[in-house]
Parts: structure tokens; sequence; C-alpha cells
């Protein structure tokens, strides 16, 4: 019995400090943001009153990064640091083999109306309007700027509506932490620039859908619109919105951090003899792997070959699980799986009954 005690003991120290080793290296990964200024070279952007889109954009990414560099613990790369152009898709892949923690494409908007104005930011996700196609519509039409673009993109067409659907399930599986990152920058302009609060939007962005990581689009403004257009096009005013950018990134940062920091006491509490609850209980456990407005059918082909796959709506949102377990040292190994297929944001959720309850819930009752 003694031995078995001095096992136990000795195998709940090496997960403890496996988990800690873990995350001191977390800690000590720098929090890597990639800021991508839109347009460039020879894509001029929109034109609105004459300025040019792909200048002030420009100015703004770097304003943000000479502020973000400031700050300890923050790693900045630019998509691009010049007037030069860059292929959509390689401005995601720049982000993809940084492992960025969080994606920021800066745009200027344009409308037909000079009476528009405000910032506003978009997620990637089905247009709920005909105005977010057009945004969308605007920004992907750079891919005809491209060579062998129908080859690059699969035969994305910007003009087709229909055609946008498809670019939505991968960047799914970020879109809570998206619409998070957008929320902060978006209530940034609002409490720090008093700018009309145009609220964070879903459409389907072409530069957004092939990062893997949180992504957002930041249309700092209407250049066609005369008041709005000269401020952005003024030193006080980049400055002032990467000001406020640059602040609502390290906010997003911070909250993400102390989340994955009381997440990692939670995991390191509870005591390892737990195995089931399935005798007494209707504890049981599912991994998240994506989040879409989109209902999918519950196919592995759809999901990276993972099988079983349940789908639960809840408001407008599907949300799509992977297995289901009453043993929560199998539910972690399903977890390990469904990262190794990709989906990195993957994590566990607990039900009792049909009740979703926190992890922490389910291992006090576990105990």
């Amino acid at each position: 019995m003694k031995n078995f005690l001095l096992f136990i003991s000795c195998t709940f120290l090496m997960f403890f400090f496996t988990l800690f080793n873990n995350y001191i290296h977390a800690q000590n990964k720098p929090f890597i943001i990639v800021l991508d200024a839109g347009h460039g070279g020879h894509d001029s952007g929109n034109r609105g009153n004459g300025y040019y889109e792909k200048n002030i954009a420009l100015n703004i990414a770097l304003k943000i990064g000479a502020q973000l560099d400031k700050i300890s613990g923050i790693k900045v790369i630019y998509t691009r640091k010049k007037d030069v152009f860059v292929d959509l898709i390689k401005r995601a892949e720049i982000a993809n083999k940084a492992d960025a923690d969080l994606f920021v494409s800066i745009h200027c908007d344009a409308f037909t109306s000079s009476k528009a104005f405000g910032a506003g930011t978009f997620v990637l996700g089905l247009h709920e309007n005909e105005r977010n196609f057009k945004v969308a519509q605007k920004e992907n039409s750079v891919i005809f700027l491209e060579e062998n673009y129908e080859q690059k993109y699969d035969g994305f067409n910007p003009n087709d509506p229909e055609s946008v659907i498809s670019l939505i399930l991968m960047q799914e599986t970020y879109l809570d932490q998206s619409i998070f990152a957008a929320n902060t920058i978006q209530n940034s302009f609002v409490e720090n620039l008093k700018r009309k609060n145009r609220t964070v939007k879903q459409a389907g962005f072409v530069v957004l859908k092939y990062t893997y990581m949180p992504s957002v689009l930041v249309e700092t403004g209407f250049l066609t619109n005369r008041n709005e257009g000269a401020y952005l096009n003024s030193s006080k005013g980049q400055n002032q919105m990467a000001d406020a950018i640059s602040k609502a990134i390290i906010n997003y940062k911070d909250k993400l951090q102390a989340s994955i920091q009381s997440n990692l006491i939670v995991k390191v509490n509870p005591k390892p003899e737990v195995k089931t609850y399935q005798e007494t209980s209707n504890l049981f456990f599912k991994i998240q792997i994506a989040a879409s407005k989109n209902r999918i059918a519950t196919e592995s082909y759809n999901f990276k070959g993972l099988s079983p796959i349940t789908r639960e709506k809840s408001g407008k949102i599907y949300r799509y699980y992977y297995q289901t377990t009453f043993d929560y040292d199998e539910a972690k190994n399903y977890l390990i799986n469904a990262k190794k297929r990709g989906y990195s944001n993957a994590f566990l959720v607990a039900y009792d009954g049909d009740k979703k309850i926190t992890i922490s819930q389910a291992l006090q009752l576990l105990k």
C-alpha cells in the first residue's frame, strides 16, 4: 500500500511539474502580434478624396508596432514595412509561420455616400447584410491583381456571395477569441477616441481565412468622408488610431494570459486518483473543436477525419464537439488528438446531464 501511495504521489508531482514547466515556457514565449498593413505597391486600396489607403494603413501599422515594441513580452511582426504588394495568402503564411497569437489587418473604408463615417472591426463570418458583403468584396478584389489567383484561392470569386461560404469553417475554430479581440479594439475606439461605434461585424475576408489564430480586420474610417479622410491622412489621426489599437491589443493580451493562468490553477488542483463519475452522476465530457453560424453536416470529412462529431445550437451559433466520455483522463487524450489534427484551440467541455458546467465544477463532482 505504501508503495502504491508513493507511486501515486510521484505521478502527481510529475504531472504538476510538467504543467508548471509548460506554463513557464508559455510565460517565456512572447505574445506574437502580426500587423498587416492592407494593400501596397501597385494596389493603392481605395482613393477616397484623393488619399491613398495603402499609405495610411502602413503608417498606422508601423505606429502600432512602435508602441507595442516598448512592451515587455510582446513581439511584433509585419506583413510589410514598406510600399510593396503582398499576396493575401502570403500575409496569412507570415502569421502562421510565426505561430502568432493575434493577426490584425489595417484598412480604410469607402462608401458611395460621403456621409458614412466611423471605425469598424470585422471577423471572418457570413455576411449579415449587403453592406458587410460590399466591404469584404472591396478588400477581397485585390486577388485579381495576383498571378494565378484562381488556382491559388481554389476558384474563389469575390463577387459571388455563395463563394464566401467556403471561407468560413477553418477560421471559426477561433471565432470566439477573434470576436473578443475585435470587441476590445472597437471599445478602445469608442472609449479613447469617442469614435462612432460601428460595432463588430462578420464578413468573408480572404486575408482572415488562411490564418491559424484569432484574426481581426480593422476599417479605421472612411476616406470618402471629407473630414474623416483628412483626419486619417494626418499625423494626429494616425497617431491616435495607432494608440487606440495598441492599447486594445495590450488589453486583449493581458486578459487572455490571465485566463490561461486561471485555467492552469484549476488543472493543477485535482487529485490524480479521480477517474470517472459514471456510477452516480450524469457527468460527461466533450471536446469543442469549432463554432459556426453554419449548420454543417457532422461527417468526419468536414472535421479533418475526426469522428464522432456532435452539434449543438446556442442562439445563432452552432458548436461542434468531438467524442463523448465519462472518463476525464480519456477526455484529455481526445483533446490531444483533436489538437494533433489541427484544432489547436480545441478545449474540454463538461456536462452534468443536459447542463453545461465548468471544468472546475466537474472536478469537484469527481472528488
